[in-house]
């Protein structure tokens, strides 16, 4: 794979998008959100997802899928981010997701039907991702919204978790996801790359994802945001996304390209960056 530049003093803010701070700030406000953190998130919980995550999926490590591992160091080395544990889960549905609270150490677990969509590079724009999670401290709220989707259907809430607080969530993370995958475009540092994966999940399979046409893709991320400039095409695009946990897959892919070509990632690119392309010059290194 091309060799990428180690982003060195990397912080949250750097890269944290702007609707990533305003919602979380909107989430802090909200009557009710602390008392469902502590009714949520108690250690108990903590204690029941890490032993059943260890207990049902592969802990990835130099003597078990190194390729995967590497992967991940690399990526922790780019993000300036201490490593979590990495795990590969069996499972059908592709996706990949970050645990994160109360201090512990932290896990990502990556599908088997994910690893087997992407290539590499991809696969490793999917752990920088995660890894966004991580260093921007999304962990609390985004447990707190996993749960939450997993009680809307098997636990009784009661009155602990009002619609609006749901809403409120749903909508953090959506925003959340596009700080997200900046942190997945800092580890490829290529938009295309983040873009593919982005395609993939949307219409790829093993045996059609040779066949996707990226620059297609990207065209129809143009036809949907023009859409909003009527106002029927901005109520429907509003009403399609109000109950998703991701913004919809054209709308990144359309966010991340042009946060690419935007001069806050070439400045941020070029005042952290302590290797690029191979060459040692002064206080770059190659690894």
């Amino acid at each position: 794979m091309e060799q990428q530049s180690i982003l060195t003093g990397l912080r949250a803010n750097h890269f944290r998008h702007p609707l990533d701070l305003r919602a979380t700030e909107s989430l802090k406000q909200l009557p009710g959100f602390d008392l469902a953190i502590r009714t949520l998130l108690r250690p108990t919980a903590e204690q029941f997802f890490y032993l059943e995550n260890i207990a049902t999926s592969v802990l990835v490590g130099p003597a078990q899928l190194p390729h995967i591992y590497q992967l991940l160091v690399d990526a922790c080395q780019v993000l300036d981010i201490e490593q979590p544990q990495l795990y590969v889960k069996q499972n059908p549905v592709p996706n990949a997701y970050t645990f994160a609270m109360r201090g512990k150490q932290p896990f990502i677990v990556v599908h088997t039907s994910l690893i087997e969509l992407l290539n590499d590079r991809e696969l490793q724009a999917v752990i920088g991702h995660e890894l966004g999670h991580l260093k921007c401290d999304h962990g609390v709220y985004l447990t707190l919204a996993n749960l939450l989707a997993l009680a809307a259907s098997q636990l009784p809430l009661g009155p602990v978790v009002t619609q609006n607080l749901q809403s409120q969530i749903l909508k953090w993370v959506r925003c959340a996801e596009f700080t997200c995958d900046r942190a997945a475009l800092l580890v490829s540092q290529n938009s295309r790359t983040v873009a593919s994966v982005l395609m993939k999940l949307a219409g790829g399979s093993p045996n059609l994802s040779a066949q996707l046409n990226l620059d297609a893709f990207l065209e129809q991320a143009n036809a949907y945001e023009n859409l909003s400039q009527d106002q029927l095409g901005a109520l429907l695009k509003e009403m399609r996304t109000q109950e998703l946990t991701h913004p919809v897959p054209v709308l990144r892919a359309k966010e991340i390209t042009q946060w690419h070509g935007s001069q806050d990632y070439q400045k941020l690119l070029q005042t952290r960056s302590i290797h690029y392309n191979g060459e040692t010059t002064g206080g770059w290194r190659n690894w």
